[in-house]
């Protein structure tokens, strides 16, 4: 069974030279690319090369001394964290390349949580020991303050062998080794099992040095790399078929094709999945393909012919989808050439949205407006030219906004009924303010013996495949709990979409009696500035609204970490670099949403009229003497059915 990893890394540590390295030595390459010389591998894609950056993810197969290995390299620019995130749900284990002279930088800190989160082995590399200012033991020091890691030297093991600080440091995460270490009896046969299962349980991180660049370190990095692999059984391989989706795409021909990792089990051309065919399967190499009859547990594949699924789905036995941590906090007006029709446009954007679903594509039927969502104003670059590259069309876009959500302050019953004739439903919900980032949640509190379960199921599905708008801004509903506490249907006259309709008025009339709440993104950040400009960034953040700690002296600079909106750090790093001459240092996270710091300002800018939004209506449909009638929001609880 295949071993797949991936390669993370602040952008320009090295991770795609550290690769293309990787491949050179296993025989896939026969000679190295370089991203500065644009004849990487796995950078194939003219963006990617323009750019000298990763901005799709990439995969290679490569087999080392009896070993199968799959490789994926992934984006290190976090307007593409996205892209990064969706392969972390496929990988057995990651390595994450670090710079010797930079050090742990602000990405390199956001992947190691989304590895950590899901639980994902990590190996570092430091890279660039060759360059002037490089410092492997500083760097470690870093990897250990700032991501808490327990770190074992690789290196230093594989040219002095099991001397003994190593073998201290690997007994003392294991009582039973540590107890058989003590006692003398812990031989290096033990000590090798225990280096391979804390590396599996992410108890301790092997790190290896070396430079990228000039292949240094790559051959003892393969050669540990072995040594730190458990062998694979054959178990997965006879359960029944399951698989997750990390990525889509489609090909010249417009052929979609759905990147998959099998997880147990085995897949066959022809095969049924999600009630689909597979016409065909591919095993990708870079930007090249073969066609195949089937794909085991453990492989990278690629389906043709499977519609509707998404990335992060699982497929077959895997049922559960994957909810992504890392959410696009900007949003931006598409703007199109004069001649370029929005409905031409809307399509080319859906097929984008396929691909990556957190652009979260909107069309504005009133405004004949599309809105996207993005990370940055690098993607919106990106994107810009990926719209001429495959579409042919010339757009550019607005200023950036913040993305902001909508949530209620306390709980309220809302009510939708509808009846036009020859149609019926009816159902009341109640809204109750839910955990900040908790979403959206369902729960029904109806009898079986009052509404069918099939019926109480469809509702749920309802409440959930839509993002409901909120009242203030028509940003999305977030943070609430739907709970079904009524219900109604008709044996002849309801049909399936009769309950959509009268689920969305009753969320929609529950929020027209509820207290609104904006909420904005934050940023938690640190900033490190020379002394003499820490005066002009305590100023800077209380016009902000930040929250901050008190200074405290880092080397020959001072820090200060704190809270600030994200609105009002958008446009910082600039305005930073020019008061500091380029001294000055940022590091930004996004920490969850908040109540909005100046939300009047934002709602009248906004210009949101709820009773203008006919596609969220809240008005109710019931039916008299053979014709159907609209019941404003507020009598909807005097025309009920269920009392």
């Amino acid at each position: 069974m295949n071993h797949c990893f991936g390669i993370f890394a602040h952008v320009d540590a090295g991770k795609t030279t550290f690769s293309e390295q990787i491949l050179y030595h296993a025989h896939v390459l026969r000679a190295p690319g370089r991203v500065d010389h644009q004849d990487t591998f796995l950078d194939a894609h003219q963006l990617e090369k323009k750019r000298g950056i990763t901005i799709f993810s990439d995969q290679a197969h490569f087999s080392m001394d009896g070993q199968e290995y799959e490789l994926i390299d992934t984006p290190g620019h976090v307007d593409f964290s996205a892209e990064m995130e969706r392969v972390i749900q496929v990988l057995d284990f990651a390595v994450v390349v670090v710079s010797a002279v930079e050090g742990v930088q602000g990405h390199t800190e956001t992947v190691f949580r989304l590895l950590k989160s899901a639980r994902v082995p990590v190996i570092f590399f430091i890279n660039k020991m060759d360059r002037m200012g490089a410092d492997f033991e500083r760097t470690c020091q870093g990897i250990r303050q700032r991501l808490g890691c327990a770190l074992l030297d690789m290196n230093r093991l594989m040219e002095k062998g099991w001397e003994t600080p190593i073998q201290e440091q690997v007994a003392e995460n294991d009582e039973r080794l540590l107890e058989a270490y003590l006692e003398g009896a812990a031989g290096s046969d033990q000590m090798e099992r225990g280096l391979r299962d804390q590396f599996a349980q992410a108890k301790l991180m092997p790190v290896f040095r070396g430079s990228a660049l000039n292949g240094q370190g790559i051959e003892e990095f393969l050669i540990g790399l072995k040594r730190l692999l458990t062998e694979k059984g054959q178990e997965t391989a006879r359960k029944p078929f399951a698989a997750r989706v990390y990525k889509i795409r489609h090909d010249a021909a417009g052929a979609r094709i759905v990147h998959i990792r099998v997880m147990a089990g085995e897949i066959h051309t022809r095969d049924e999945v999600e009630g689909q065919k597979v016409s065909e399967i591919r095993r990708y190499s870079g930007s090249r393909y073969q066609s195949v009859g089937r794909a085991v547990a453990g492989e990278l594949c690629a389906l043709v012919g499977i519609g509707g699924v998404k990335p992060g789905d699982g497929l077959g036995a895997l049922r559960k989808k994957n909810k992504p941590e890392t959410l696009p906090l900007l949003r931006s007006k598409l703007i199109l050439e004069d001649g370029v029709s929005p409905a031409s446009a809307l399509g080319c954007c859906r097929i984008l949205e396929d691909e990556d679903p957190l652009l979260a594509v909107e069309w504005s039927e009133e405004l004949q407006q599309i809105h996207l969502s993005v990370m940055g104003v690098i993607q919106l670059e990106v994107l810009k030219e990926l719209f001429f590259e495959r579409f042919g069309l010339k757009v550019s876009f607005g200023p950036c906004e913040v993305v902001y959500k909508e949530t209620i302050a306390g709980p309220v019953i809302g009510y939708g009924h509808y009846e036009p004739l020859r149609h019926y439903a009816e159902v009341h919900l109640r809204l109750e303010p839910g955990p900040r980032g908790s979403g959206i949640q369902y729960e029904s509190l109806v009898s079986p013996d009052d509404l069918e379960v099939q019926h109480q199921r469809l509702i749920g599905v309802h409440v959930m495949e839509k993002q409901h708008k909120g009242m203030l801004t028509g940003s999305a509903l977030t943070d609430v709990k739907v709970k079904l506490i009524a219900g109604r249907v008709h044996l002849k006259h309801t049909e399936g979409g009769d309950l959509r309709e009268a689920v969305y008025r009753a969320i929609r009339q529950g929020l027209e009696q509820a207290q609104m709440i904006l909420l904005e993104p934050w940023y938690r950040f640190e900033f490190t500035v020379p002394e003499s400009a820490l005066g002009r960034l305590m100023g800077d953040l209380a016009k902000m609204g930040a929250s901050f700690e008190s200074p405290r002296p880092q080397g020959m600079d001072m820090a200060v970490e704190g809270r600030a909106p994200v609105a009002e750090m958008m446009d910082y790093a600039q305005t930073l670099m020019s008061y500091t001459h380029g001294k000055g240092g940022l590091r930004l996270e996004f920490c969850g949403y908040a109540p909005c710091h100046n939300a009047q300002e934002v709602i009248e800018k906004k210009g949101y009229h709820p009773e203008l939004d006919l596609e969220n209506t809240s008005a109710s449909v019931f039916c008299a003497k053979g014709a159907g009638f609209v019941v404003h929001w507020s009598k909807v609880k005097d025309f009920i059915h269920i009392k």
